[in-house]
């Protein structure tokens, strides 16, 4: 993993937002960048509704120092988490909890929801912003590969920072179609109406190229 350039931002003073996919393995991705970022890396996560297996994967996901929270815990905890400076690694694809609150936007051509928060959090708090991608080289071997966006994304209009994100991941999942996590389930919203005032993409829903 080449994490040269957000290692110079961290030394900047930059807080960081990293944005991955649900791509395999984000797991070794969390150790690696918990691992060399010389500032703290906090991991937002779902817990899992068994307590034994989410205690499990608690443990492998904190091994290398990941400051972990759950997301039902993150917006009470955050203003603590980020008092000082800190990097933070986001699935930035995760699917909205209110789809009527999510931007919505062609995925793969079809209308999509995203998660608002990233995009505005990044600007509120002027964080500096590293696409992540993942590359299967064989089984049990990554690669990762890290796109810095912006040092500042306050720079940005809002909704602007997703639709960079949903093009870096398009063309992520083209590259490595069999390393996307397909059962993810993206695409199933029927309810086509319900998005029209959070629509922020420049094409229309399944407009032709």
């Amino acid at each position: 993993m080449n994490l040269d350039e957000s290692i110079k931002l961290a030394e900047k003073g930059k807080n960081i937002q990293f944005h991955a996919g649900h791509q395999f393995n984000w797991e070794l991705a969390n150790w690696k960048i918990a691992e060399k970022m010389p500032i703290p890396f906090v991991g937002v996560y779902m817990k899992i509704s068994n307590k034994a297996f989410n205690k499990i994967f608690y443990n492998l996901r904190a091994k290398k120092g990941t400051v972990l929270v759950a997301t039902s815990e993150f917006r009470n905890r955050m203003h603590q988490l980020l008092d000082k400076q800190y990097s933070i690694g986001l699935a930035a694809d995760q699917n909205p909890g209110v789809i009527t609150n999510a931007y919505w936007l062609n995925f793969f051509n079809h209308p999509t929801p995203f998660v608002t928060g990233p995009d505005k959090a990044a600007i509120k708090n002027k964080t500096a912003v590293v696409f992540v991608k993942l590359i299967k080289l064989k089984r049990g071997q990554y690669e990762f590969d890290t796109k810095v966006v912006t040092e500042n994304a306050a720079s940005l209009k809002e909704g602007e920072l997703t639709l960079l994100y949903r093009d870096f991941l398009e063309e992520t999942i083209r590259e490595n179609p069999d390393n996307y996590l397909w059962s993810h389930r993206r695409w199933r919203w029927d309810n086509h109406e319900s998005f029209k005032d959070k629509w922020i993409d420049h094409k229309q829903p399944f407009e032709s190229n």
